[in-house]
């Protein structure tokens, strides 16, 4: 049986982080896959929305192989990090945006990596975390800069300090995960969400992620600059003339990408 499983439904790319039997800890086979499925994607003009999510009824991903990492030597530990971060990065940087359903244990490097989504939906049963230090270690996949991004300095240093773990409401408080989904309703609503993306300007979609992404590490002003240049941008696009033509029309726009 294969670690990741890779399904395709049109412009929507699902993966599913399949060792559940290890609650889907990550191992080199299951980030090596991840790796070369993220980079295909990003490759395929074709897609529109890639969901993330975990096998099973317990787990995303319950964070790294604690077996495989144990007698890892500094420049082994080294290597996976930055194996670790040039997958979180990819996603970030791909065109289209990734959607996490987090649909059970999400900690360590599980949470990294529902961090590296765009946004995220959590089931009733989610628990997300930190708990690196409890290990003796620090988050290596980028959770220390994410989360800090994503909830705001204080949370993020209570969690990464503590290695506590919080349920999917308290996500939810904090602004970690987008919503909390009934269990057995999660793939529902975010194939409800990819397909709202499916159905939006795929050039404008782009344009939203790398502006948000950019802007957030640069002064007001040039973030400003940045989205003016996007937004001026589009307008030479057929898309555009699309969406608004299809706007006065009162009717459905058919987007082409270009």
């Amino acid at each position: 049986m294969p670690v990741l499983l890779v399904a395709r439904e049109g412009p929507v790319v699902t993966l599913t982080l399949n060792r559940p039997e290890k609650l889907n800890a990550l191992d080199a086979e299951l980030l090596g896959a991840l790796e070369a499925a993220v980079g295909e994607l990003t490759r395929d003009a074709a897609v529109r929305v890639a969901i993330l999510t975990g096998a099973g009824e317990k787990a995303f991903a319950a964070g790294a192989d604690i077996a495989a990492m144990a007698n890892m030597a500094p420049d082994r530990a080294k290597a996976f990090s930055e194996r670790g971060h040039a997958i979180c990065a990819a996603m970030e940087g791909a065109r289209f945006p990734f959607v996490g359903a987090i649909n059970g244990f999400a900690l360590g490097g599980g949470c990294e990596l529902a961090l590296a989504c765009d946004f995220l939906y959590a089931s009733d049963r989610a628990k997300l975390g930190q708990p690196e230090v409890c290990l003796g270690v620090i988050p290596g996949f980028g959770g220390t800069q994410r989360l800090a991004r994503r909830v705001g300095l204080g949370m993020a240093r209570e969690l990464c300090y503590t290695g506590g773990r919080i349920d999917a409401q308290q996500a939810l408080r904090i602004g970690l995960v987008n919503a909390v989904v009934p269990h057995d309703e999660l793939m529902a609503k975010v194939r409800e969400v990819a397909k709202d993306i499916v159905d939006a300007g795929p050039l404008a979609v782009a344009a939203c992620k790398r502006v948000l992404l950019e802007g957030a590490d640069v002064p007001l002003r040039e973030a400003n600059a940045l989205e003016t240049e996007a937004f001026a941008k589009l307008f030479a696009t057929a898309d555009q003339h699309e969406g608004m033509a299809a706007f006065l029309a009162k009717r459905p726009p058919v987007f082409t990408g270009t």
